[in-house]
């Protein structure tokens, strides 16, 4: 996995951040990982920083004044990738919801099978999750049955957090333009990389909740992903997209 930066957003995940960044680099010592941390009161950002006299070169802390969202924190990794020289940028969480053996898969895609932009999805093969309750299962899942009757984008998982960027997607879009900061920032995304034409692949995963930490969804998020999706598909038809 040569040339590429997986960007982990955190907020208070002491509890996982070292067992995954040890996780990753065993299992592809080439990546370098940038932990992009809103000033977690737990000391993630400590914690990272300790553990970059392991990785040298190839651990990075980018830390943040703010709890700002999730959104912002990836624009800000978006930006410190683009500034260098990788040719593949992931998304990935922080808690082991996203299986660190399925980076490669996600990786081959884009080196090997032509793909623009490769999405880890739970819904591309029925419902491929682990430890959720049910009333958590139908709310993603009817979340994006709405994402795509509303917008039209065939992404069976459009709120998906887990991917593979190559560098030229990332550099056509206007990440200073990108509004939303939660689940609407995922359809955000893809929905603006859709309507630029990249080809996007659905690669089927595992998803499995986290066991450490607390979840960071509030009604909030979920009120802007509903409202969001609405004002993506007017931008759209206005051509301001």
């Amino acid at each position: 996995m040569k040339n590429t930066l997986i960007i982990i957003p955190t907020y208070n995940e002491i509890e996982n951040i070292e067992a995954l960044l040890r996780a990753v680099f065993l299992l592809h010592p080439q990546v370098h990982i940038l932990v992009v941390d809103d000033n977690s009161p737990d000391q993630t950002a400590d914690k990272v920083c300790s553990l970059q006299t392991d990785f040298s070169n190839k651990l990075f802390l980018l830390k943040r004044r703010s709890k700002f969202g999730l959104g912002k924190a990836y624009i800000a990794g978006f930006k410190w990738g683009l500034e260098r020289d990788y040719k593949y940028i992931f998304e990935m969480d922080a808690d082991f919801s996203h299986d660190p053996n399925s980076l490669i898969t996600l990786y081959k895609s884009c080196t090997e099978q032509g793909v623009d932009l490769a999405i880890g999805s739970r819904y591309k093969n029925g419902i491929n999750v682990v430890n959720w309750p049910l009333s958590r299962i139908l709310l993603s899942y009817f979340a994006s049955w709405y994402v795509r009757i509303i917008t039209g984008m065939s992404v069976k998982d459009p709120t998906a957090g887990f991917i593979c960027y190559k560098r030229k997607v990332l550099e056509s879009l206007d990440l200073d333009q990108v509004r939303f900061v939660g689940y609407a920032f995922q359809i955000e995304m893809k929905y603006k990389a859709i309507h630029k034409k990249f080809k996007i692949k659905e690669i089927p995963i595992i998803f499995t909740d986290r066991v450490k930490g607390t979840s960071k969804l509030t009604k909030g998020i979920i009120s802007e992903a509903i409202k969001g999706v609405l004002i993506l598909r007017a931008q759209q038809i206005l051509g301001k997209l």
